[in-house]
Order: C-alpha cells, then structure tokens, then sequence
C-alpha cells in the first residue's frame, strides 16, 4: 500500500509563523525531510520523528527519496522555508512525479507564509500594489534570463523584489541588476532590506537606490525594491495604491 507525501511551508523561521495545518501535517508524518537549517528551525515539533537532513542543492535527491518513502507506504513530510509553492519544494516533487510517471501517489501541499510576506510586514506596506518576485541565483535559469526579467519588471514599473540576490562568490548578477534598476528608476527610490526576516539574527534597513549596489546583502537577505508611487513616512516604505488619488485620507471620519 502506497504511502503519502505531504510538502510543508514552515514560515519565514519564528515559530509563531508556522501555520496549524503545517504543524498538524509534520505531526502524523512516518518521517520528515528535509534541508538541514529548515530541520533545525522546527526541531520542537514531532521529536520522535525520524528526520532525513541534506545540504543545498541536493532538493532532487530530497524529492526522489520523499517519492522512494511513499511507494514504500510511508507518511512523509517534506520540509520547505516560507512557503512550499514559492522557489519551495512544492514544484519540484510534482516534476519527480511525472518524471517517473507515477500517478496514484497521494500529495498535499501545505502553504506557509513566505519570505516576502514578512518582510513587507518589517518594512511597512511596500507591496500594496503590483509586484514582481525574482531570484538572482542563477545555478538553474541562466543569468541573461534574469537579467532580462529584472529589464522588464524595471520598465514596468513594478515593485520588485529580490529573492537570493548576492552570494559570497556571486557578485555580478547582483551588481548588474543594480545598474538596471539604476537606468529606469530615480536614485532616490526607496529599497528595504530584511535579512533573515523573524529569526533571532533579523535585521532590517531601508535604503535608497542610489546606495543599494553597496549595501550588505547575502542569500539570506530580501530586497524590496519600490516603484514610482513608493514613499517613505515615519521610516516605512508604503506604495500607494491610488485611494490619495480618488479619495480625502486628511478628512476625519467622525463617530465610527
């Protein structure tokens, strides 16, 4: 009898942030895989578990084992930070799946909050109008296509945000996308940084652009780039949705 597979979202790392149904999903699991850190993070939860830890990059050994585990009539639990479905695990046991043309397995996926959402919490409400998410790595999609992509968002006039921009030896597509950004967008554009967003080690900064090719970020940082209508009041980044345009937000509302 074939066994299940359930892809969890743990949140951005603070254990408040982990959802009821992730906890409850790690909770009736045979096993629970996956990246190491992500283990680490949820370390209270199901003790007795038995855990399967692997490093980075190796998500496809991680994927093929979950299904491994399954057809072997387990319950696994497959671990992803923030949410499954968003540069997750998620993705990427479906392509085993079908890969491997396997049909009857059965397969849940368990949202959590992302990255992204948490820090536009730290840093105000950046992202109260369109939006686009990229990923500087470029160890899958190659760097002409991101850079491309960021081209595109830039003239768009989108808020943008930057998941993975900077590595300890990968520094170009970072500054590269930097100077795109620079080439269609004022120099006084507001930026926010949060890095390892609800972790004890958070920290976060808001910039400019004209300062955002020297600012400190890692793999662990997000950038939130603001568009035309992003402003800074009482230091939090806001973009404005368009109500200041159609709407008095000075007029008192009286008894409410």
């Amino acid at each position: 009898m074939s066994g299940s597979i359930a892809v969890v979202g743990i949140g951005p790392g603070a254990a408040e942030h982990i959802t009821p149904a992730a906890v409850a999903a790690i909770e009736r699991a045979d096993v629970i895989l996956g990246y190491r850190t992500y283990l680490e993070l949820i370390a209270s939860l199901a003790p007795a578990t038995p855990r399967e830890g692997t490093g980075m990059r190796q998500e496809v050994e991680r994927a093929q084992r979950a299904v491994d585990l399954a057809l072997a009539g387990r319950h696994v639990a497959v671990i992803s930070g923030g949410d499954a479905g968003i540069y997750g695990m998620a993705g990427l046991v479906y392509e085993v799946l079908a890969g491997r043309r396997i049909h009857h397995l059965a397969v849940e996926i368990i949202p959590g909050m992302s990255a992204l959402n948490a820090a536009a919490a730290l840093l105000g409400a950046p992202l109260m109008s369109d939006f686009a998410v990229i990923s500087l790595s470029d160890h899958l999609i190659p760097a002409e296509v991101i850079l491309r992509r960021i081209a595109a968002a830039a003239q768009a006039d989108f808020v943008i945000c930057f998941f993975n921009p900077q590595g300890r030896s990968r520094v170009a597509p970072w500054q590269a996308a930097c100077a795109l950004l620079t080439a269609h967008r004022p120099p006084e554009t507001p930026v926010g940084i949060v890095r390892a967003a609800t972790r004890p080690e958070q920290s976060v900064q808001i910039t400019t652009l004209a300062e955002l090719s020297r600012a400190d970020v890692d793999m662990l940082s997000l950038v939130i780039v603001g568009n035309s209508h992003t402003i800074l009041s009482d230091g939090k980044m806001i973009t404005r949705r368009g109500y200041e345009s159609k709407y008095d937000l000075t007029h008192r509302a009286g008894r409410v």
